[in-house]
């Protein structure tokens, strides 16, 4: 039998010099330090990486740490509280890693403007103690060739820190993070880490980057709604492109406006699991539509990961079951509440939490479905109605004893029933993204009004192309607004976080 050999215990760290605190009063220096910082020190382990891999010495473990701003306050002075962020809720020390400033620099440079004019501090810049995964350190688009790796004559994470699933939790989010006394409070709704590993996540679940997806998402469980996003944004490109600037597919294919075929990228082989469509404008100010297939799982795993970019709103666009007898196959339901038996957020958000509708987002979508119909008042009450949707687990539930999942469907007043949509709006309320859905009824289950054969495709020509048309007439409507209106006080909790 082969002698096992292990090697020594690794006594020496190597590690970029020391990083010196720097206090800030102008948002953009802080951030263009960040971007400094993370810059050397996730350079520093991949040129520590290939060193390694080229015959370097192995006895040695690589380190670097993530950027960290820290803001200290020591008055309980009262902040203009209209505004939902940009202002801590008690005095003390207040802190958060941070990762890939360059892609979020907007949403640091402002966060931090507004901390520093609502409580006239300066911010600090500093290395925190929470070191970087190697991972999570190679540029976007990094391909490692695995013989590399195995040149390595010890195993990875003797060398480097890698992943960390305890630095990951959405505890901050959930609102159950305890500081412990003397700890510092957290300054943002989620840690570098967790973060960067939604990034990965974003990158393998869409094929497309991050750094392409905009600040108002639709999301949808029919892939009728993507090809008419596609047709659509191809021809805006093809005509100028009206305000957008750019449309990217998956594979990052990009067309540009003005231009009528792609200029970058290569399609995606086949398409990802939830793959996802960009219609950009500066500033992230654009449209993403994701199709994230059936189910509450994917409406989670989606959700879970677009929320570390921090959306302005995210809409659900999709068909669901009508459970009326009065509503006919076509209508529009807008949720103004919903009843969540898809179960997948049960331990993170509480069934006995409310799900409670946003005014910016339904009086958008309403006034979007009265102008693209034409229809208002009373009319349009014949189209559309507002009511409770349930969503459900299982996409079979007819086939069981009808008088249970009927009588609750009842009972709760539901007057829609799908799979995603009740997950994407809890998701919305815990990460404090404004959440919205309108819905198209494609069958009548309970009363035997199913489409047959022949009618399905006509009524999705017919439908499909009505209900995007709304979609995206609302996102705009909500673009317009100013953001301190869009982010309600209704999704903040008793002690939040001060970035959005």
């Amino acid at each position: 039998m082969e002698k096992r050999i292990y090697p020594q215990a690794i006594e020496s760290v190597v590690m970029p010099e020391p990083f010196g605190r720097q206090s800030f009063n102008d948002a953009k220096k802080a951030v263009a330090a960040l971007q400094v910082l993370y810059d050397r020190n996730t350079k520093f382990l991949r040129d520590s990486f290939t060193a390694l891999a080229a015959g370097g010495d192995s006895n040695k473990r690589y380190r670097a740490f993530y950027p960290e701003i820290g803001v200290t306050t020591s008055s309980f002075t009262q902040i203009d509280s209209r505004q939902a962020y940009g202002h801590m809720p008690t005095p003390g020390h207040f802190s958060t890693t941070v990762t890939q400033p360059a892609l979020f620099e907007s949403y640091l440079t402002e966060q931090l403007r507004l901390i520093m004019r609502n409580h006239g501090v300066s911010v600090t810049v500093s290395e925190s103690t929470t070191p970087i995964p190697l991972h999570f350190a190679f540029l976007e688009g990094t391909h490692v060739d695995g013989a590399a790796a195995e040149r390595i004559r010890r195993p990875i994470r003797d060398l480097f820190d890698v992943p960390d699933l305890d630095g990951t939790d959405d505890q901050i989010a959930n609102g159950t993070f305890e500081v412990a006394f003397g700890e510092t409070r957290p300054l943002a709704p989620f840690t570098a880490q967790r973060i960067d590993y939604s990034l990965h996540r974003l990158s393998h679940y869409t094929a497309t980057t991050p750094q392409h997806f905009q600040n108002f998402v639709l999301f949808t469980n029919y892939q009728f709604y993507i090809d008419e996003f596609v047709a659509r944004a191809r021809d805006l490109m093809a005509k100028g492109g009206d305000g957008y600037v750019e449309f990217v597919e998956p594979g990052n294919v990009v067309t540009k406006a003005g231009q009528g075929a792609p200029s970058e990228g290569v399609a995606a082989p086949r398409l990802p699991q939830m793959p996802a469509y960009h219609l950009k404008k500066p500033n992230h100010g654009g449209i993403t539509m994701v199709n994230i297939g059936v189910g509450p799982s994917n409406a989670k795993t989606i959700t879970d990961h677009i929320a570390v970019l921090r959306p302005h709103a995210w809409l659900m666009l999709g068909h669901c079951a009508g459970l009326r007898n009065t509503q006919a196959l076509g209508d529009y339901v807008l949720a103004h509440a919903y009843v969540r038996e898809d179960h997948v957020l049960d331990d993170d958000l509480p069934v006995w939490v409310p799900i409670p509708p946003l005014a910016e987002i339904q009086v958008a979508l309403q006034e979007a479905v009265a102008e693209v119909t034409g229809l208002s008042g009373y009319d349009l009450k014949r189209i559309m109605r507002t009511g409770t949707v349930a969503t459900i687990d299982n996409r079979n539930w007819e086939l069981r004893d009808q008088r249970g999942p009927v009588q609750r469907l009842s009972q709760s007043r539901a007057i829609a029933l799908d799979m995603e949509s009740a997950t994407i709006a809890a998701n919305g309320f815990r990460f404090r993204v404004p959440y919205g859905t309108l819905l198209c009824v494609s069958d009548k289950p309970l009363h035997g009004e199913l489409k047959l054969p022949g009618m399905a495709t006509e009524f999705y020509k017919r439908q499909v192309a009505q209900h995007l048309t709304i979609g995206i007439k609302a996102m705009e409507k909500l673009a317009e607004m100013p953001m301190e209106r869009l982010h309600s006080r209704k999704l903040r909790s008793f002690s939040e976080t001060a970035f959005q």
